[in-house]
């Protein structure tokens, strides 16, 4: 039966393997086979207790036999010996008399009987100041063409969580350049903020922008200075590259490290990454300076967790992600904190949803872990309002003790007037007739989301975002078309950065006993005096 099953595959189609190959084959098979005999027979598996001989390999799992003294999440060594090469894994399945371990390369490189090497340490990374303005992959080496990475110190990258005593409560903000998060959601430097929202609906643009307006925050305070980490999980490596390419542009990459693992590297490297990240911007954290650290995004590292964890043979749970699957983001994002010590690290996850399904595993996985979520609602995006955030599903559970009071007093209302709008506007479409109040209810909020609107890259000026939500909250912009409020702005913007008076009293909008003295005082001035310039000096009056 086994000659006639032979001679059927050998004579099958053009595709069909010849009988020179199938006896190459065999012959490879012994050769494999004699060459896992010989290494089993001359190797000392009582005397050589951290190497082991390979066993087998499937689906880049290798099962070695030997390596007694492994640990969990150790680092080894395959020496490739048809290939001459040198080939890293880790250590994950400690089973009785052997040990199943992943690659971060190719298994093909990889036969067995090669030769395993344990290194007595977990997965460590080198991370320091000098990691600023480059490069690297999940294993911390530099993939930028820089040169080698020199760093500081090496640490494991899975380190445990600041206990209680070791935090304090959030009390300064984390501005993130964007009029509706500051306003709406506001962050404090150690929050947990998750970015939540279907495919190509502005994800990452929140995120660049955040990390864009550190630039003018870090000049304010260089004391204060926030350093950026970026983590690319299974992403286009030309994806990575124009990240970086914009950051570059603007002049953010020298306070930013970007974190790369592609969709076209092995699994388990796009599970290291965030856990490599976070152990980087930990250095900052814990020399009393500040880190913010973006992940993009957590449910690829979710699908890499799944996949290694069935070829390892865990027993697969809800939507056969394994049950520790909570756990791997609750660990990683509990690493983020404002320390009593004087660092912090804030942390901005992204999720990607299907149909906008909050209600997903892994979604509501790490929304109740976080302490709030940006939701990005795909039909608003589509409706052109961007960034296309929800204001109904989305909040900020702790941001708001570190906003300041000017920005406070003016954000009051202003979620409300937006839910009013987003449910009066459905009757509009209905096209019956509405009576003046809903009218008004309808101009308010297409002045208001007119007001919030904002290209991406282009974060905005805490001092700017009063002025503007000001002139909008006090009836400035009562005459104007909403159309026009981008003009408005546009000028209203060229105008305060030529402004020696508001350059002089603009630093102060943050200050909250200047508010509590001053109130509102000084933009109603500047306010009359700019429509007085605009109005004498631009022939568009239907501005005003």
């Amino acid at each position: 039966m086994v000659k006639m099953k032979r001679n059927i595959i050998i004579n099958n189609g053009k595709n069909a393997i010849t009988g020179a190959e199938s006896r190459d084959l065999n012959q490879r098979s012994l050769k494999d086979y004699g060459l896992l005999k010989k290494s089993f027979f001359n190797f000392n598996f009582n005397k050589d207790l951290d190497t082991g001989v390979v066993v087998s390999v499937i689906d880049g799992v290798v099962s070695i036999k030997g390596l007694r003294n492994a640990k969990l999440g150790e680092l080894l060594k395959f020496q490739s010996l048809s290939r001459g090469k040198i080939i890293k894994g880790m250590a994950l399945n400690l089973n009785l008399g052997s040990v199943d371990a992943v690659l971060f390369d190719e298994e093909r490189y990889i036969l067995p009987g090669d030769i395993v090497e344990g290194s007595s340490k977990v997965i460590s990374v080198l991370r320091g100041k000098n990691l600023l303005g480059r490069i690297v992959n999940a294993l911390g080496e530099a993939v930028d063409g820089k040169g080698p990475i020199i760093g500081e110190e090496e640490v494991p990258i899975e380190i445990k969580a600041p206990g209680v005593v070791a935090r304090e409560p959030i009390r300064e903000s984390m501005l993130t350049g964007i009029k509706a998060v500051d306003s709406l959601l506001p962050l404090g430097r150690g929050q947990r903020e998750l970015i939540i929202g279907d495919r190509k609906v502005g994800k990452t643009s929140i995120a660049l922008d955040t990390i864009l307006n550190q630039k003018e925050e870090n000049k304010k305070n260089p004391s204060r200075a926030m350093h950026c980490i970026y983590v690319s999980i299974g992403q286009k490596r030309s994806s990575v590259k124009q990240f970086a390419k914009v950051l570059e542009r603007y002049d953010a990459l020298n306070y930013s490290i970007i974190v790369a693992a592609s969709a076209s590297e092995a699994a388990p490297l796009q599970f290291l990454a965030p856990f490599t990240a976070c152990a980087i911007a930990e250095y900052f954290r814990d020399n009393a300076m500040h880190a913010l650290i973006v992940y993009d995004d957590l449910s690829k590292q979710a699908i890499a967790f799944r996949q290694m964890s069935l070829l390892l043979r865990r027993p697969p749970g809800r939507e056969a992600y394994p049950g520790d699957v909570f756990y791997l983001h609750s660990r990683l994002l509990e690493r983020a904190a404002n320390l009593n010590s004087g660092g912090s690290l804030t942390a901005l996850p992204i999720i990607e949803t299907q149909e906008s399904d909050v209600s997903a595993y892994i979604a509501t996985n790490v929304i109740s872990i976080t302490d709030g979520q940006i939701f990005l609602d795909a039909t608003l995006f589509m409706d052109g309002i961007k960034p296309a955030i929800s204001a109904g599903l989305s909040v900020s559970r702790v941001g708001a003790a570190a906003q300041c009071l000017a920005m406070r007093k003016l954000a009051g209302p202003l979620k409300l007037e937006l839910a009013q709008y987003r449910e009066v506007l459905g009757f509009q479409k209905f096209g019956s007739d509405l009576d003046s109040a809903t009218m008004a209810i309808l101009k308010r909020g297409e002045l208001l989301v007119s007001v919030l609107n904002q290209d991406r890259n282009s974060p905005v000026l805490i001092q700017d975002q009063i002025l503007y939500l000001f002139s909008a909250r006090a009836g400035y912009l009562n005459d104007i078309d909403p159309k026009d409020v981008p003009d408005f702005l546009k000028r209203l913007s060229i105008f305060t950065k030529n402004s020696v008076l508001f350059s002089v009293h603009s630093s102060s909008l943050e200050n909250n006993d200047y508010f509590k003295k001053y109130k509102f005082k000084f933009l109603n001035f500047f306010l009359n005096y700019f429509k007085k310039i605009v109005l004498k000096n631009t022939n568009n009056s239907k501005l005003w």
